[in-house]
């Protein structure tokens, strides 16, 4: 026999879940999202999604994006155990300085399509993190807009390089007055990738108000509202096509760029160099001769050539080849602790891109913050199981590619 008896309220009440009073509704949603993963399906909920695909879609068949997400899912880790992992150093140095993490937030262009505050929001998480933010040339806020509004964030500047030259020198030396510390030279563009969900969508630059469009404002009343009432949606640095960011990186950026071009800008720079879109061990010395200080291996996230190859399987080559000689850094299908991975082949850090949106797209500046806070605890909680106190422990012996 089960004995039973009445319920009493004050039993029960301990029992329902409350929302914290010091936190607001999104907020609320937020601390719910256990991963990237969970940004990425609140995000989609709440941008059209045209927006949406814009920064989770690739090129093409969107292979190369599918193939850098599963050369993460093929690493398997080599734990040790039997050590003290209860103090965990995360940080790196980076270019000179210290990053709290080993994360860079990657340079993302229109940031602010995803949320109508844009890349400052994205400056102040970083800058809280205490973390390094590389603002693009196809970004919606100036050079000296984001100075201004980051103040304490270490900026980086990301640059094009455009048909026209001497446009460049002069962006160049904004973002030298500016105070940002480090130019990105990205070297995968000669041509603009092949979008497809961006041509399906009919996402344009700036977005145009077709019939589609306007029955999506029903949908996403307070996305459209935060558009229609701040400043024009616009590039900064650029006058928009009114075409796909594809048309725009075509009729805009130099399909001549080499070497050269390089040792112009290292004549006109006074900070450090970093090139982004690295995709081979040869282009990885040639860079490395002209005296970069430090190479990205990308595929731009999968949206420039479809079918390519994926950085993480590149990573150790290029690190046995010239890691003696700059600082090698990976980006490309990273949205979790893979982060510890990367650096246990031999990156010095990585860059983010992709994560950050979801969490800008999911709310803003706090989405950017839940964004950075599971991350870090993915790359704490990786690093304490495999048995490593530093990054700097990190190496080969600890990680395998199935």
């Amino acid at each position: 026999m089960v004995n039973r008896r009445l319920l009493r309220w004050e039993e029960i009440a301990p029992l329902i879940g409350r929302r914290d009073p010091q936190l607001s509704r999104g907020q609320a949603r937020l601390e719910r999202c256990a991963s990237i993963g969970d940004l990425r399906a609140l995000a989609r909920r709440r941008v059209p999604r045209a927006v949406f695909d814009y920064v989770d879609g690739a090129a093409g068949s969107e292979t190369t994006l599918l193939r850098s997400r599963q050369a993460y899912a093929r690493v398997q880790f080599q734990p040790r155990v039997l050590r003290d992992v209860s103090d965990v150093d995360l940080s790196v140095p980076m270019l000179g300085e210290r990053s709290a993490l080993p994360i860079a937030f990657a340079p993302t262009g229109f940031t602010r399509m995803m949320h109508h505050v844009g890349e400052p929001a994205v400056a102040e998480a970083a800058a809280e993190a205490g973390i390094p933010y590389a603002l693009s040339t196809l970004g919606t806020t100036s050079v000296e807009d984001l100075a201004a509004a980051a103040p304490h964030t270490r900026r980086w500047f990301q640059l094009y390089m455009w048909r026209d030259r001497v446009a460049v020198e002069a962006l160049v030396r904004r973002a030298e007055e500016s105070g940002y510390d480090t130019l990105m030279l990205t070297v995968d563009t000669a041509v603009g990738g092949i979008r497809l969900r961006d041509v399906r969508n009919g996402l344009t630059i700036p977005p145009q108000l077709r019939a589609a469009t306007i029955a999506q404002m029903a949908l996403y009343p307070r996305w459209w509202a935060n558009v229609l009432t701040t400043p024009p949606l616009e590039f900064a640095s650029l006058t928009s096509t009114g075409g796909t960011v594809g048309d725009l990186l075509t009729e805009v950026f130099d399909p001549t760029i080499g070497p050269d071009h390089i040792t112009w800008l290292r004549g006109i720079w006074p900070g450090r160099i970093i090139v982004k879109g690295i995709q081979s061990i040869e282009d990885a010395r040639l860079v490395a001769d002209l005296g970069v200080d430090a190479v990205v291996l990308s595929n731009h996230g999968g949206r420039q050539i479809d079918m390519g190859n994926v950085p993480l399987e590149l990573l150790p080559g290029v690190v046995d080849a010239v890691g003696d000689r700059l600082e090698v850094y990976v980006d490309g299908g990273i949205t979790s602790g893979d982060i510890v991975s990367a650096c246990a082949f031999g990156a010095r850090g990585v860059l983010v891109g992709r994560a950050y949106l979801y969490g800008l797209m999911a709310g803003g500046a706090d989405g950017v913050r839940r964004t950075v806070a599971i991350l870090e605890k993915e790359i704490r909680t990786t690093m304490q199981l495999l048995g490593v106190r530093s990054v700097a422990e990190l190496n080969p012996g600890y990680v395998t590619l199935r």
